[in-house]
């Protein structure tokens, strides 16, 4: 497997440098430790319209990858709206790549590997999505993940970052799970730096709900 090192110079390369993956995470050293067991991590709780429970069959996830992710939006009833810079609407076109890359090769994991964790945590992903093209919609900014077949990623930088880590987490299982410890700790980190400064309730609260659930799966993951 590739160290974070490595990730943080392909991703240099691409338009995340300025966007959303470029975190201190990244920089940090390769994850040690024994091999997580083959076993099922205790289920998530269900929370609200939203926030990722880390639940379901897995056949929700599965179909965000090709644009017909059917997970629960964000309820932003009487949220407001606010005002984006030109970087954090950059950041926000790059979270939804980000959400379709781990939800991508979550699935590709669950079809390698008899544990259940991968499909749930695809299908929160979907979830993740949604919430975050309701805020494209919003913004009236342009979803890069629209109409693209799993694995397959509109900006070269993602498609790169997708294709080595798909291979490293296909060596063993424990591998699988390292990289989905790396891509979420890199998803906190990075989503703490997109919500600096920002005076747009609604952005506000969908990074706080994915926060939230990159939180959990980490700890799915054994992070």
């Amino acid at each position: 497997m590739r160290t974070r090192t490595r990730i943080a110079t392909v991703i240099a390369s691409g338009v995340l440098a300025t966007a959303l993956l470029a975190s201190p995470s990244l920089a940090a050293g390769q994850r040690g430790g024994p091999a997580p067991e083959q076993t099922s991590p205790r289920p998530q709780s269900t929370q609200v319209a939203g926030t990722c429970d880390g639940t379901g069959t897995g056949r929700q996830g599965r179909d965000a990858g090709r644009g017909r992710g059917t997970g629960t939006r964000a309820d932003l009833t009487g949220v407001p709206s606010g005002t984006l810079t030109d970087a954090q609407r950059s950041a926000l076109a790059a979270v939804a790549e980000d959400e379709k890359l781990a939800h991508d090769l979550y699935v590709a994991f669950a079809d390698l590997y008899t544990v259940p964790v991968f499909d749930r945590i695809a299908t929160a992903e979907t979830q993740h999505l949604a919430a975050v093209r309701l805020l494209l919609d919003r913004y009236d900014l342009a979803d890069p993940t629209i109409g693209l077949e799993a694995g397959t990623f509109a900006t070269a930088s993602f498609q790169q970052l997708y294709d080595t880590q798909l291979a490293a987490g296909s060596a063993d299982l424990a591998a699988a799970y390292e990289v989905g410890v790396l891509i979420e700790e890199t998803d906190i980190a990075d989503l703490k730096a997109a919500a600096v400064d920002l005076a747009a309730p609604d952005v506000e609260r969908v990074y706080a709900n994915l926060l939230a659930g990159s939180e959990r799966h980490l700890a799915a993951f054994g992070g």
